[in-house]
């Protein structure tokens, strides 16, 4: 052997020992007990009266939705149970503390959380989040709802954050109505795109838009173009943010809705949906729950929309047969692709 041949013969083994081997990713959790760590979590959670806490910590405030409303939490331990034909610790319960929060005039109230159960804002966020929960459940109100969204859409929801664009459809197809034309109008109205297809810059105020349209059966406007830019903003760990994270902790699920509805099963959108999943995962805690991120305290909120990340993504399977109008269950993670 020539000496040079001889001498890296030598000296290749050594940079072996010294560099280290590139670390392997963590291998990715069942998705059975992912599934079945969340039913841990939500019982954990669980408090006498049917409701669920925001945490297992009972001083944890929550976060986002969460510390929004106390409703919030009840309904997405709701809807993540029945995504996966799972029951519930004791839906008897959770149906009764549900119907005891509408008063007579037929909105419901939060009586925790920073938003003012009077608002306009208050009256069709816990109105909404209530009708879906009890259409989960197979459960009517005690009354009619509907005026609450009649009296905002004549004068208050131009004050609205336009992330609640489609919480009138949703709140109408629950009660088995479609939206009014001269309401789906008014809201139309407000939903303003850019060329790219986006609303206020922000990826919240279009998912909400998209989810507008599906559920009013009608195309995405500027379909092409949202679906561009959502797949360009894609980050290199699968999430999407371009604002502080207040605004953006449910960036990643509105994102995979849009790509899960307008990419179908277009490569460059299976691939995105493949990286975010590996991203929702990446938020699971040692406690079964999910944080907004890497890291944060596990919350019902987020639980629900990593959930419904994986679900648009096929980590995980919802139940079959899925439940009755699964296109009204949350916010659209099993609404079906054209």
């Amino acid at each position: 052997m020539k000496p040079f041949l001889a001498a890296l013969a030598l000296i290749v083994p050594l940079l072996a020992a010294v560099v280290p081997a590139p670390a392997a990713e963590p291998d990715a959790p069942d998705p059975f007990e992912v599934i079945a760590g969340l039913k841990r979590f939500f019982k954990k959670c669980a408090k006498p009266d049917g409701s669920f806490r925001p945490g297992i910590d009972p001083k944890y405030e929550g976060m986002s939705d969460s510390t929004y409303s106390d409703l919030a939490p009840t309904a997405y331990a709701i809807v993540i149970h029945k995504t996966f034909g799972m029951s519930l610790p004791d839906e008897e319960k959770t149906r009764a503390f549900l119907l005891s929060r509408q008063e007579k005039d037929g909105a419901f109230v939060n009586e925790a959380g920073t938003v003012d159960p009077k608002s306009a804002a208050g009256r069709a966020y816990n109105t909404t989040m209530a009708l879906m929960a009890l259409r989960a459940l197979g459960t009517k109100p005690k009354h009619d709802p509907l005026p609450v969204f009649d009296v905002v859409l004549k004068a208050d929801y131009k004050d609205l954050p336009l992330y609640m664009t489609s919480f009138f459809p949703l709140a109408y197809l629950a009660c088995d109505k479609p939206i009014p034309a001269d309401a789906d109008k008014k809201i139309k109205a407000l939903m303003v795109q850019t060329d790219d297809g986006y609303i206020n810059d922000h990826v919240a105020a279009t998912f909400h838009a998209a989810h507008y349209y599906r559920l009013v059966g009608e195309p995405v406007p500027k379909a092409d173009a949202m679906l561009k830019r959502v797949l360009r903003d894609q980050k290199k760990d699968g999430s999407w943010m371009l604002n502080a994270p207040a605004r953006d902790r449910h960036a990643s699920f509105d994102a995979a809705f849009i790509i899960k509805q307008l990419g179908g099963n277009a490569p460059g959108a299976k691939a995105a949906l493949a990286k975010v999943a590996k991203w929702s995962l990446s938020c699971r805690n040692t406690d079964d729950g999910f944080g907004h991120y890497p890291g944060s305290t596990s919350d019902a909120d987020a639980c629900f929309f990593h959930v419904g990340t994986l679900v648009m993504a096929g980590t995980l399977e919802p139940t079959a047969p899925l439940p009755k109008d699964p296109h009204l269950l949350g916010w659209g993670h099993l609404f079906p692709v054209k």
